[in-house]
């Protein structure tokens, strides 16, 4: 009988962009009380997307709430490179820019993220070819496929996104790398499945966290729905 591949860790991000502002500190609570061991910082500018959001000050704040939790931060922002240092300050563990920001100088970006100790990690919009953070990736903590387009919370994901996770999880087995695959958008109890098994093990969800239901509910509903999913492979 041929062996069944290991079932892979999954890990629940829950997304503070779809919370209650009003309630920011007791909603992170709530999160690490379900099991969440990280949450997922959309950090926005209202140029590199047309959204606004929060930055260090708020970041450090919520930092006082949860030493224990794991702050992953997702900078679209212009020019990450002059706020890195201000995320590490703020408590951040793992920062996450954008290729599109970068171009040129994503090497430095890159390098200058892990000199302050942080994880790093780099993502692409669903219309941006994986081919150009080829270069980069065994230099990489974590490699952020959008499966929506950024700056805006509730919106589905767009299938044909799915190739590139597959794609990057591919290379990652090809060639040895250790960076985690994060899937962003549209993520709930009917997607989940698809991603996980395109080759994503960290999924950003928001709007199917943060609803009438607890949140901690949520996250069950979905790994209920991976377990009956892996369970059907």
């Amino acid at each position: 009988m041929p062996s069944r591949k290991p079932k892979p860790e999954i890990v629940i991000a829950p997304s503070i962009l779809s919370a209650d502002f009003s309630k920011l500190g007791a909603q992170i609570r709530e999160a690490v009380r379900a099991g969440c061991a990280w949450i997922h910082l959309d950090i926005m500018d209202n140029h590199f997307v047309p959204n606004l959001t929060f930055g260090p000050p708020i970041v450090k704040a919520l930092r006082k709430v949860s030493r224990k939790a794991y702050f992953d931060a997702h900078l679209m922002v212009e020019n990450p490179l002059t706020l890195i240092e201000a995320f590490a300050k703020a408590g951040v563990q793992s920062l996450t820019v954008h290729e599109e920001a970068c171009q040129q100088n994503l090497g430095e970006v890159i390098d200058t993220i892990h000199s302050l100790g942080m994880k790093a990690g780099v993502s692409i919009k669903p219309e941006t070819p994986l081919e150009l953070i080829h270069q980069h990736l065994r230099n990489l903590d974590l490699v952020l496929i959008m499966t929506v387009e950024p700056g805006f919370g509730g919106q589905e994901l767009i299938p044909k996104c799915l190739n590139k996770i597959r794609e990057v999880h591919r290379l990652r087995e090809k060639h040895g790398y250790a960076y985690k695959i994060q899937a962003d958008g549209g993520i709930n109890e009917q997607t989940a499945g698809l991603v996980v098994a395109a080759g994503a093990e960290v999924l950003v969800a928001g709007s199917a966290l943060y609803n009438e239901r607890p949140l901690a509910e949520n996250v069950a509903h979905i790994m209920k729905s991976l377990k009956q999913d892996f369970a059907q492979r």
